[in-house]
């Protein structure tokens, strides 16, 4: 430092840097910007090369740096990429931390949920991979050991299991939080396990739940303008049917209907990250209304 260079006061180093003159006395005080000397009435005085250090404190500050770690690279006891390597994990994480609280708070308040219902969300959302490997698993036993033919959901799920990424999407957090709610819900795993008995092979049922031919082909005719109870429905009924018991196709319908299929398939994709398929809801209902009207009795003929 010239000796011609005027000294700065604290209050003159606030103005120069825009921190403020507490943060400058606190850093001080640690020894991460220290004073030349101080003047004949005790005020601290510092260097302008002050200025660039200040700087310098202020950035690695902002970035997470604690104080230690800020007085170490200045000393030049450790490199700055060196300390930026090992900040990226911690604020990777705390990244990841924050989309989870963002999830959750958009969770409850789209929902208006109490503060147990608040408490129970939070806590799905923070299970672990295992642990929701394991609530999944407990689902899918649950819904179908002992059916004929539903082993292969399990290995289904072997093949493709249900995980969330390390660093998930708002969206896929969302998702998981009403997907596990879902599956911890008696009701919901009981409409399930029926859903299944009525697909099991041998059953009177044996709908696989509706395929995507089925539900293409009654968003034709619905898209083409046929009636639920008009002859163009009949004759879609019997080219996708045939000779099936029209009570069971109702059945099986309104059985997946009854277990959310189409919500728990969506929920699935989006756990998963992928895009979803239109939930086909207009199609069941036509479908629905098409059979009702297939099974309803022809009005009796007026007695001549």
């Amino acid at each position: 430092m010239n000796d011609e260079e005027p000294l700065l006061t604290i209050g003159q180093l606030a103005d120069r840097t825009q921190v403020s003159v507490r943060s400058i006395r606190r850093w001080s005080d640690t020894g991460v910007i220290a004073p030349v000397r101080r003047s004949p009435g005790g005020y601290r005085l510092y260097g302008p090369d002050a200025v660039a250090r200040l700087g310098l404190v202020r950035t690695l500050r902002e970035l997470g740096l604690g104080l230690e770690e800020v007085r170490r690279v200045l000393r030049r006891e450790t490199a700055v990429a060196d300390v930026a390597a090992r900040h990226i994990a911690a604020v990777d994480a705390r990244i990841s931390a924050l989309r989870l609280n963002r999830a959750v708070l958009s969770v409850v308040a789209r929902r208006g949920t109490t503060p147990e219902e608040t408490a129970l969300v939070n806590e799905l959302a923070r299970l672990s991979a295992d642990e929701r490997r394991a609530a999944v698993e407990g689902y899918m036993r649950e819904v179908s050991d002992g059916l004929r033919g539903a082993s292969g959901l399990g290995d289904r799920l072997g093949r493709a299991p249900l995980t969330l990424p390390d660093d998930p999407s708002a969206e896929q957090v969302e998702a998981w939080l009403e997907l596990a709610e879902l599956i911890r819900d008696p009701d919901h795993r009981a409409r399930t396990r029926r859903l299944l008995e009525r697909c099991a092979p041998g059953s009177t049922g044996g709908a696989l739940w509706f395929t995507l031919h089925v539900v293409h082909a009654v968003a034709e005719a619905r898209e083409g303008g046929a009636e639920p109870g008009g002859p163009r429905a009949a004759d879609l009924l019997a080219r996708l049917f045939r000779d099936a018991d029209r009570a069971d196709v109702l059945a099986d319908l309104r059985a997946g209907l009854a277990a959310d299929a189409p919500r728990l398939r969506r929920l699935l994709s989006l756990v998963r990250g992928r895009r979803p398929g239109p939930d086909h809801g207009e199609e069941y209902a036509w479908l629905e209304r098409a059979l009702e009207a297939e099974l309803r009795p022809a009005p009796a003929r007026p007695a001549p």
